[in-house]
């Protein structure tokens, strides 16, 4: 009796198994009917403004249903090209993130169309502590001394000049990759044409510095920029104008008739058998 429960629980095991493998098998069957294309992904880490080699690329099968729009399938069609945005190893090279054809490597690849970089010397406060890193927005704000006008002396002033600038690189350095502070002694932002005359006259004028500011925020406010005495609470003292005022002629009083040219009326009095005559 023991004997046949022991075969049925070896039987029972034995179909079970077989279901499994049957069931793994289908499924890897389907599996490998799911159709596929290669695409280029990349096999290094690639920095932005890197030109792009056959070592630095690498074929994988992609799922033909969800191919990424812009992939590419062969790389020799990616030779000489430069990236425009870092590239992480395994993600896939698409167009958009690759400057236009015949564009020389360099930072000059990831400037926008329309746009220009400039240059301008920081130190470690300046510079925001070194936390204005390549992909980060910052404010520029120059102090400087006012043109002097008549009757008053040019007041300091520290006003906004630049707002929502674009950080392309701090020295050397465009990686966008590393979120560690770095004290620089230069930072490239990138500028309107408009915004680069703004920004090389500010820095000739007086001090610049630079506001890190949030990279989702993009509302501008306008300032009048705040001086030495609005800081401390005075009130701005009005120029004294150099011009006197003419003083009103005075208003010229009418002869008075000598005392014997008046005409008077007089009138006699009696008193006490005296005469008197009084004159008014």
């Amino acid at each position: 009796m023991k004997n046949i429960k022991a075969l049925g629980l070896l039987l029972l095991a034995l179909l079970t198994g077989l279901a499994a493998a049957v069931y793994a098998a289908g499924w890897v069957s389907r599996q490998g009917g799911i159709a596929s294309n290669k695409v280029v992904v990349a096999a290094v880490d690639i920095e932005l403004g890197s030109r792009v080699n056959p070592q630095m690329l690498s074929l994988v099968d992609w799922p033909s249903g969800s191919l990424p729009a812009g992939s590419f399938k062969d790389a020799k069609s990616l030779e000489d090209r430069v990236v425009k945005v870092g590239v992480l190893r395994g993600e896939a090279i698409l167009e958009g993130k690759l400057a236009p054809v015949g564009t020389q490597g360099g930072l000059s690849a990831v400037i926008a169309s329309g746009k220009r970089a400039m240059t301008v010397r920081v130190n470690d406060v300046v510079g925001v502590a070194g936390f204005a890193l390549p992909g980060n927005y910052v404010d520029v704000m120059v102090n400087a001394q006012q043109d002097k006008n008549r009757g008053e002396e040019g007041r300091q002033i520290s006003k906004t000049v630049l707002e929502k600038v674009l950080v392309l690189a701090v020295a050397q350095e465009a990686n966008r990759d590393d979120t560690k502070p770095k004290v620089v002694s230069a930072v490239t932002l990138e500028l309107s044409l408009e915004d680069s005359e703004k920004l090389d006259l500010a820095r000739s004028v007086g001090t610049l510095s630079l506001v890190l500011r949030n990279q989702m925020d993009k509302t501008t406010v306008a300032t009048a920029g705040i001086t030495k005495g609005q800081l401390f609470g005075e009130k701005d003292i009005l120029p004294i104008s150099t011009t006197v005022a003419a003083r009103p002629a005075p208003a010229r009083m009418p002869r008075t008739a000598p005392m014997a040219q008046r005409q008077s009326e007089c009138v006699e009095v009696i008193q006490h058998a005296a005469r008197t005559l009084n004159c008014f």
